[in-house]
Order: structure tokens, then C-alpha cells, then sequence
């Protein structure tokens, strides 16, 4: 099984609609440094649909998903420290491994990474479709697919007893998530937090600040049923956002939350963060907006009361380092997470589940692929 594969994928070609196509796509087998995936579960993540809205801008044809776990299948050449039958979960920014950004162990923050361009380490890609044109997996993974090729440090190995569907969301929301908490904010136990935007990134930084022992947790949304659904994963609070949402908050929190999180990639939303933390908190930006839009803040403001602005790329997160240990914590249960995933669908029925998505009526949706 080290030859070319064909394999049926969610491929996006641009079209006007966002819609996807479930087509056969040719795979090459790895190279150098290299593993190949059985993908057994892929969650339906926002960032696939900015690209398919048109608000980010990616090479087409495109196989969409970033966020997977599966079984290693197939090894190439120089690979160590996986083997054939390994279960893993998949981190979708494939650092460089070589600037001085990873030297310092700060992959997250590489700018090098060249699976920003929907390419592999080298350079190339290895998918290509029925015409023999090049295929271009979304951020040098393609999750929705039965199979893919990536590097194998991108390739986290895990305990066997985690779910896929769960392991495949620690790959991207629940990693995002746990990170912004403790690697980006380093929350601390009875610090008070705010999380706008009840989703999965969002469900999931509750859970991770219920477990730093955050109190008050105050999650904000629009939607009383994702409201519910965050004081399930731990919220103390349920506020529906609105234009006193700053004052509600300041009295939940005695006069504003140490930390406040966005969760949502929307600008009105980011600029009013700060309005949610007292002197001297901190506003995490966890959410991804479309290419190009600003985010207003008064900067006079934000100076004189000593609040701090943290960006959070995937959570600040050392996939080889974080993955284990969310995996471990969902294990001893301090971390409970099947309760993210709202449906478990089948690869032909992605575009349903992007729709449920645009109409906010999931938490997460998971591709489940067969054994």
C-alpha cells in the first residue's frame, strides 16, 4: 500500500455557492520524512468556510478539512518515531522546523510554514485529480478525504483509547481552545473570564478555563440553545450579547473579567472585547476574521487602564507536547469533550453540514469514515 492511491475527498473548485464536490482524487504515496493516513474522523471547522464564502483565498482545486485523526498506513523513507497501525491526530501548521521561531519552541508563531500555502514542507503537493491536474490539500492536510499524506511531525501519535471523532477535534478547536487558555492567557485558578462566541473553539475554551479553575466563566452568545450548551461544558454564566453586554458583564464580574476570549472571527466583536475586562486584563483574540478588516480600538483607552491585546495562533500550542496532554486530561475525565460533537455525518453529506453550520444549528459536525 506505499504506491498511488485513489481516494474519494470534499474538493472545492470555487464555486460561486461554496459548494463542494465528492470527487476521486489520485494521492501519492509519502516521500522522504513523510506518512500516510487512513483518516477515520474529520471535524467541519469555520476556517473551511471562509474559504468557501470567498473570504480567504486559497490554490484550487482545493481538498478541505484541516482538522483529522486517523491510522498511520503507510511510512516513507527516514520516518522514526511513527509506525504502521499508530493511531494520530493531525496538526495542520506544519512549522519549518529549521527558523529560530521553532528553534525557541514557538512552532505556532513560524511564518515559514509553507502549509499556509496549501503545500507540504518541500514545497509540492502529492494529490492531483482525474485529469492529472495538481490538487492542493487545505493547509497541507485535506482532512476530508479517506486518506492524506503529511509530514511526520505533523503526525502526533495518541492513546488508542481516545475516540477519533474527539482526537480529530484536538487536532484544531479543542487544541485552539485549550490553548488560548493556558498557553496564550496562562489563566489562573479563581480568575474570572468571558468567553463570546459559543461554538466549538468556544465550548471549548470553557472547558479548558473550567479546568483551570476560572470562576466566574461567563459565555456570551446570540443563541439561547448555544448558551445552554456552553453552562454544560462549564459556564457559570449564560449573557445574550447585545449593546449593554460590557455593563452585564462588569456585574457578573465585579467590574469586568480578568480575561475575555472571542471565539468567533468577527470584527464588531473583537473591537468590543476590551470593554469586558477590568484594568489590567487581558483580551485574547482566538477567533480568525476574513482577509482585511480592521478592528477599531480605542488605543488611548486601552493604554491608560493597562489592558493587554493577546493574538492566538492555534492556541499557542507544541502539537508534540499538547495533544498528549488534552488527550490525557479527556481520558481521566477532567476534560470532558464528546459533548462538542452535535452530528456525525458521512463524506457525502458535507455540504449539509457546512449548512447547518451557516445557520449556527451545530456545535461541531465530524466526518466519520468507515473502518
Amino acid at each position: 500500500m506505499t504506491g498511488t492511491i485513489d481516494v474519494s475527498a470534499a474538493v472545492f473548485r470555487g464555486d460561486a455557492e461554496g459548494r463542494l464536490s465528492v470527487e476521486r482524487m489520485r494521492l501519492d504515496p509519502p516521500s522522504h520524512g513523510e506518512v500516510r493516513v487512513r483518516v477515520r474522523a474529520a471535524g467541519v471547522c469555520g476556517s473551511d468556510r471562509h474559504v468557501l464564502e470567498g473570504e480567504w483565498q486559497v490554490p484550487l482545486p482545493a481538498i478541505m478539512g484541516h482538522e483529522a485523526a486517523g491510522v498511520v498506513e503507510a511510512v516513507g523513507a527516514g520516518v522514526q518515531s511513527l509506525g504502521v497501525g499508530d493511531h494520530v491526530i493531525i496538526a495542520w501548521h506544519q512549522a519549518c522546523q529549521r527558523c529560530g521561531e521553532c528553534a525557541a519552541g514557538k512552532p505556532w508563531a513560524c511564518l515559514l510554514a509553507k502549509s499556509n500555502d496549501s503545500l507540504l514542507p518541500d514545497g509540492t503537493t502529492r494529490w492531483s485529480d482525474a485529469q492529472g491536474a495538481a490538487g492542493y490539500p487545505y493547509l497541507a492536510v485535506g482532512a476530508m478525504s479517506e486518506a492524506i499524506v503529511v509530514p511526520e511531525f505533523a503526525a502526533i501519535r495518541i492513546d488508542e483509547r481516545v475516540p477519533f471523532e474527539v482526537a480529530s477535534l484536538i487536532g484544531c478547536s479543542v487544541g485552539t481552545g485549550y490553548g488560548a487558555v493556558v498557553n496564550n492567557a496562562r489563566v489562573e485558578a479563581s480568575e474570572s473570564a468571558v468567553v463570546v462566541g459559543s461554538g466549538g473553539v468556544g465550548l471549548s475554551i470553557i472547558s479548558a478555563l473550567r479546568l483551570a479553575g476560572a470562576t466566574p466563566i461567563v459565555a456570551v452568545d446570540v443563541s439561547e440553545e448555544k448558551l445552554r450548551e456552553a453552562l454544560a461544558a462549564g459556564a457559570t454564566h449564560g449573557v445574550l450579547g447585545g449593546e449593554d453586554l460590557a455593563s452585564r458583564v462588569a456585574d457578573l464580574t465585579d467590574g469586568g473579567a480578568d480575561v475575555a476570549f472571542e471565539a468567533i472571527g468577527r470584527v464588531q466583536t473583537m473591537a468590543q472585547l476590551p470593554s469586558l475586562i477590568r484594568p489590567g486584563g487581558r483580551a485574547v483574540f482566538v477567533g480568525l476574521p476574513p482577509e482585511g478588516q480592521k478592528v477599531e480600538i480605542d488605543g488611548l483607552l486601552l493604554a491608560y487602564e493597562g489592558k493587554t491585546i493577546i493574538g492566538s495562533n492555534y492556541g499557542g500550542l507544541v502539537p508534540a507536547r499538547d495533544f498528549p496532554r488534552i488527550a490525557r486530561a479527556y481520558l481521566s475525565g477532567a476534560l470532558p469533550l464528546d459533548g462538542l460533537i452535535s452530528a456525525r455525518v458521512g463524506l457525502d453529506e458535507v455540504n449539509e453540514a457546512f449548512d447547518a453550520m451557516r445557520r449556527g444549528e451545530r456545535t461541531r459536525s465530524v466526518i466519520v469514515f468507515p473502518e
